[in-house]
């Protein structure tokens, strides 16, 4: 019966969402409270549950995301992505220019907010478009599709990184190896077969793209309002380059046996971002000067109140689920002993994401909500929680449509039909997703040998 009560929890959420057009976090409190009592918590034991799920997720992550949106907030200040296209346009060439750009917004940039990300980049894809023959526009939005959300859902301090890793207990160190060798692989070879789809006729530029000027740009969380003295991109970037340089380095370190209290204390990812905030701050402060990096750091004050009420009520699903008869439910239905492999695991956790997804509208969203609702039985799961976490995250990027704020940017900014958008947001969402899954499956099947 409490499968019943979830599977109707989890369509009022998507309901409130859509149709009701509700803010995210009302509907998970809804979700979750209904959850609680159909599960036979009560009413004050389900609001003791939800306070307790979000004050252990907000432990584990609440710094990290806070952190991490504040130093894109001071990296979009400080002009890096603008300055980052350059670089990428003089070093590779235009012909490479698509592929460079995905990969740097998967690596560097996932701390962003897509929404600024997408209003910087789109430009700039643009007039790089121009330069790449008849398919150019097409090449250049895969890219953007590929880079943007990918990055933000699979790499560390990405939101829907950070946030899946807090709520299945994997390390961020863990988080951040893999799912940059997966989001790096699969965007790269999505890329490769839409491109090769492209060369196939697949992209009208009469159908699929609008000779009107791009839209007003949309209100975003971060403006870009630097005086013009912004430092060389190496210096700016050091900012996320420190950070990953202790947070990994501390993890290879250990692999080979290599462990002391400096090192372990350099390498905690709170202490390590936090090194990369305060650089960051320093020196916009130098360079832009102080009010504009306060309005940078206000800016990403208020963006990271949103994410961090979703993200806790994330815990606060989780820690629901745990207490009620679900969470024994899904730990059997995860389990060897039911007869579900690793495998089956590792498609169960990408289906559950992807259906998310696709009916609320929001990755980061349906990565939590998902992370949330399997979380409490990844113990039972014959497999690495890092495993399922990357299914999660593939599943919770598939095909992005008109229920996304996301995909209605894309297409004005990119001067596309919404036939042209679903031919590149909509399939190459999809693509990637299925792509990362197989990658998934292969990286699954090589632990379940070891």
């Amino acid at each position: 019966m409490i499968v019943i009560h979830t599977a109707i929890a989890i369509i009022i959420m998507v309901a409130m969402i859509i149709w009701a057009k509700v803010n995210p976090v009302i509907a998970l409190v809804v979700g979750a409270l209904y959850i609680g009592i159909a599960g036979g918590l009560g009413l004050a034991g389900s609001v003791t549950a939800l306070a307790e799920g979000f004050g252990d997720i907000m432990v584990d992550v609440g710094l990290l995301i806070g952190f991490g949106v504040l130093i894109g907030a001071l990296l979009n200040q400080l002009g890096a992505l603008r300055k980052t296209v350059d670089m990428l346009v003089q070093f590779f060439g235009p012909r490479r220019l698509p592929y460079a750009m995905a990969l740097a917004l998967n690596a560097f940039f996932p701390s962003i907010y897509p929404d600024v990300q997408l209003v910087l980049a789109a430009p700039l894809a643009r007039n790089a478009s121009s330069r790449l023959g008849r398919n150019g526009l097409g090449l250049m939005a895969g890219a953007l599709v590929v880079g943007i959300p990918v990055g933000v859902v699979f790499v560390a301090p990405g939101l829907g990184a950070v946030s899946i890793a807090g709520l299945l207990n994997v390390p961020l160190s863990t988080s951040l190896l893999w799912g940059l060798i997966i989001a790096l692989s699969s965007t790269l070879l999505s890329l490769l077969l839409y491109a090769g789809l492209l060369r196939r006729g697949w992209w009208n530029t009469e159908k699929d793209e609008t000779s009107d000027d791009v839209l007003a740009e949309p209100d975003s969380a971060v403006s870009e309002t630097g005086s013009g003295r912004n430092p060389p991109l190496g210096v700016s970037m050091l900012s996320v380059l420190i950070p990953i340089v202790f947070i990994a380095g501390g993890a290879i370190a250990r692999t080979f046996g290599i462990e002391n209290t400096v090192l372990e204390f350099l390498s905690e990812p709170v202490f390590a971002l936090f090194v990369g905030l305060v650089y960051a701050y320093v020196l916009s402060r130098f360079t832009a000067g102080r009010k504009a990096t306060d309005f940078a750091f206000g800016t990403g004050l208020e963006t990271s109140g949103n994410i961090l009420l979703i993200t806790g009520l994330g815990g606060s699903l989780a820690a629901v689920i745990k207490k009620t008869e679900l969470s024994d439910v899904l730990t059997g239905l995860f389990s060897a002993e039911a007869g579900i492999g690793i495998i089956a695991a590792v498609v169960l956790s990408w289906i559950i994401a992807a259906v998310l997804h696709v009916a609320i509208g929001s990755i980061n969203v349906a990565a939590i909500t998902a992370a949330g609702i399997i979380g409490p039985a990844t113990a039972g799961i014959d497999a690495p929680p890092v495993i399922i976490g990357l299914a999660i995250s593939a599943g919770a990027v598939f095909a992005v449509h008109f229920n996304s704020n996301f995909f209605w940017m894309f297409s004005s900014l990119l001067g596309l039909t919404t036939r042209g958008a679903l031919k590149s947001m909509t399939l190459m969402t999809a693509v990637v997703s299925v792509v990362a899954l197989l990658i998934t499956i292969l990286l699954a099947t090589v632990v379940s040998f070891v």
